[in-house]
């Protein structure tokens, strides 16, 4: 389906409106007048682009004031932006890589953090026995924070058991739950605790809930300043610099915003009957239903929900995605459908 504008809570196919349940804007930004009103002043400060290295002499207070915001929004030392969630992931993996790290991996992880020859955390459900013998090596965990497919944040309660001659690195993909999950949309990284954890990351896309192109990595100093020397790092542009700027002065649309989704999440959870069959949990805006035709059902019904097929061996995912804009006449007769069709 292609259309002519943003899809909002309504998408408009071949001159029919259409209540619009899908994408990854939770928080509603894209559209949102007092954000656009922000961002758009931000450009005709910084410009529309700016294509320089992050390490030329010329450097942009854009990028530092809302670096020192990310860093303390999420809890870590220091945050870096980069001009994906995709390339904040393969950077990170570069420089882990010249760390001489063993990399592991929990199923289903993004293709951003993905390693060619990395080896699976479990084996037949049980730990990779790899992790529990007494050789003294790194290693590094690459997980999803919330996995595709998944409504719940990954249980890390298994790196306790891992050995303590393994020199722990842990590598979470935020870009689906920063913003959403956590206190006031700070995500999972403050709140990870386990003591063998030497040493912990956190990436992510902010054009998912924060509504804009760019990525973030948040860790410690020593490691955030490695990545800065990375020849991928020093010969790309930084993210827009207007987009930069945004994240700082826009926080308090963020709060609001964060607080209108926790709100419709609290509606569908009151009014959603339970089923087995219906994937949801109360704090996180995506419903994966597991009846195959429920697409079809709700596009008849004039609701359309992502569906596409996954780079894994998920197959076709259907996913039904709430933000900040959707309004309780749209979730009412979502639940209704939903609630009749099981």
């Amino acid at each position: 389906m292609i259309v002519e504008q943003f899809p909002d809570r309504i998408i408009k196919i071949e001159n029919q409106n259409f209540l619009y349940f899908g994408g990854t804007c939770y928080l509603g930004l894209p559209s949102n007048k007092a954000f656009q009103k922000i961002l758009i002043q931000n450009i005709k400060k910084w410009g529309t682009s700016y294509g320089s290295s992050r390490n030329a002499n010329i450097q942009l207070s854009a990028y530092e004031n809302a670096e020192k915001y990310l860093a303390k929004h999420i809890q870590s030392q220091s945050a870096l932006t980069v001009s994906s969630g995709t390339l904040a992931g393969k950077l990170v993996i570069e420089q882990l890589t010249i760390d001489e790290n063993i990399f592991f991996h929990l199923p289903n992880h993004h293709n951003a953090i993905q390693k060619l020859g990395s080896l699976p955390v479990f084996i037949g459900g049980k730990l990779n026995q790899k992790l529990l013998d007494s050789k003294v090596e790194k290693i590094t965990i690459l997980t999803d924070a919330v996995p595709t497919s998944e409504v719940k944040p990954i249980d890390l309660s298994f790196i306790d058991e891992i050995s303590n001659q393994k020199e722990i690195t842990l590598l979470i993909d935020e870009s689906h739950s920063f913003g959403i999950l956590g206190e006031n949309g700070s995500g999972l990284y403050g709140s990870i605790s386990n003591v063998n954890i030497k040493n912990k990351i956190m990436i992510s896309s902010l054009g998912k809930a924060y509504g804009i192109t760019g990525g973030v990595i948040a860790g410690n100093l020593d490691f955030i300043n490695s990545i800065k020397y990375l020849p991928n790092y020093v010969s790309a542009a930084g993210m827009n610099p207007a987009f930069a700027q945004t994240i700082p002065d826009a926080v308090s649309i963020y709060l609001k915003q964060f607080e209108k989704l926790r709100q419709n999440l609290n509606f569908i959870h009151t009014h959603l009957k339970k089923n087995p069959s219906i994937d949801f949990d109360l704090n996180y805006p995506i419903i994966y239903p597991k009846q195959e035709k429920i697409n079809e059902i709700l596009k008849e019904n004039k609701i359309i929900i992502t569906n596409f097929k996954y780079p894994n061996d998920l197959g076709y995912l259907n996913r039904i995605v709430i933000t900040a804009n959707h309004r309780k006449s749209d979730l009412k007769k979502l639940i209704s459908i939903l609630n009749k069709s099981y």
